[in-house]
């Protein structure tokens, strides 16, 4: 991949076309699912958090159509990324968690030790689960009598209902359950595959493919190490795995010198990128918001080294386009007076006009938390 670079802009250029690709400016007037499946994957926690990293990208929305969405079967929620719950659609969603099952943790000796199971006996605990689901979602308890009524797994109890829920991973990976409606304050989980919309997991090559497009659709121009970032960082897929598909997308590829750096973007997409200019836009993001954590927080350039640790540690974010002359694009933060971020798009928009306002002399707003 070391071509010559076919475009040269700056990163102000560059990061605005990616707000365009995010559906944060100009804001999208698609569905949930379709803001959910430009993201590739949101977030799933908080509740509200997660709301309002939708409904920011839609030009009108409705309280609870997450909720909805996901109570409908047009989206999931499922542990992907870094161990966290996200959440993605049926179509798409088998592609990342093939890269996550790739990693076969359950076969690991410490795994085995640990659980007492073999890998051999995968096979038959997978059936277990699936036919325990069978007739409707089920909390952890629920499920936990259900396998051990079997006496070969009658020693995983404890397994079951632990709180990270590391024993149940593996059966998201591999598309044998996701989350379901919660029952009185309790998480559930159901069978992915009585859902219609479910694709199933595909081949590891075809979803490596799939996802790698996928993450320059989204979060391009981007570098070989944002995509290992995002499809390898916690995840089983491996580093060659990852450069193969990289690879394998060949002269779909476009270089780009982005103020002196090198990043790539998908061919279909160059023209649009070289017309685009920087943005005036102002948003409030809910902390842990895709616009930082598919590039990550070590991207300087979405995210300042000073403000990493804020941005870590979930805070919510102001992304200030080229009103702020102190760090251009830079992201401040925010708070609620009232605890939780809540997706009230009136009150989101008189913040914008608020900080738009602002004067270009006034320098500080860049260096402290916005209430």
């Amino acid at each position: 991949m070391g071509e010559p670079a076919i475009v040269s802009l700056g990163w102000s250029e560059a990061l605005a076309w990616r707000l365009q690709q995010q559906l944060l400016d100009p804001i999208g007037a698609e569905s949930v699912v379709a803001v959910v499946r430009r993201l590739a994957a949101v977030p799933a926690y908080p509740d509200a958090a997660a709301e309002l990293a939708i409904r920011v990208r839609q030009a009108q929305s409705r309280s609870g159509a997450v909720a909805r969405s996901l109570a409908e079967g047009q989206i999931i929620k499922t542990y992907a990324f870094r161990g966290a719950t996200h959440l993605m659609t049926p179509e798409e969603g088998g592609a990342y968690l093939a890269l996550r099952a790739a990693s076969r943790m359950w076969e690991l000796p410490s795994w085995q030790r640990y659980y007492g199971l073999a890998p051999s006996d995968w096979p038959l605990l997978r059936e277990a689960v699936r036919e325990a689901l069978v007739n409707g979602p089920m909390t952890r308890d629920e499920l936990r009598a259900a396998v051990t009524a079997r006496p070969q797994f009658r020693h995983l109890g404890p397994a079951f209902i632990s709180q990270s829920d590391t024993f149940l991973k593996p059966f998201a990976w591999q598309g044998d359950l996701s989350f379901g409606p919660p029952r009185e304050g309790h998480a559930t989980f159901q069978r992915l595959d009585h859902n219609p919309r479910w694709a199933g997991v595909p081949e590891l090559d075809e979803a490596g493919l799939r996802a790698v497009e996928a993450y320059f659709q989204a979060y391009g121009p981007a570098t070989p190490a944002h995509v290992q970032y995002w499809l390898g960082a916690s995840l089983g897929a491996g580093r060659k795995r990852i450069q193969s598909w990289i690879a394998t997308l060949g002269e779909r590829l476009a270089a780009v010198e982005i103020d002196g750096d090198s990043a790539y973007v998908l061919r279909e997409h160059l023209d649009d990128l070289a017309a685009t200019r920087a943005s005036t836009s102002v948003r409030l993001l809910p902390g842990h918001d895709q616009w930082v954590l598919g590039p990550g927080t070590v991207d300087a350039h979405v995210v300042p080294p000073a403000r990493r640790r804020l941005v870590s540690h979930q805070a919510n974010l102001v992304i200030l386009g080229e009103s702020c002359p102190a760090h251009g694009r830079s992201p401040t933060t925010w708070s609620s007076r009232h605890g939780s971020p809540k997706p009230d798009r009136p009150r989101v928009k008189r913040w914008q006009k608020r900080l738009r306002a602002l004067p270009r002399s006034l320098n500080g707003l860049c260096s402290c938390e916005s209430r």
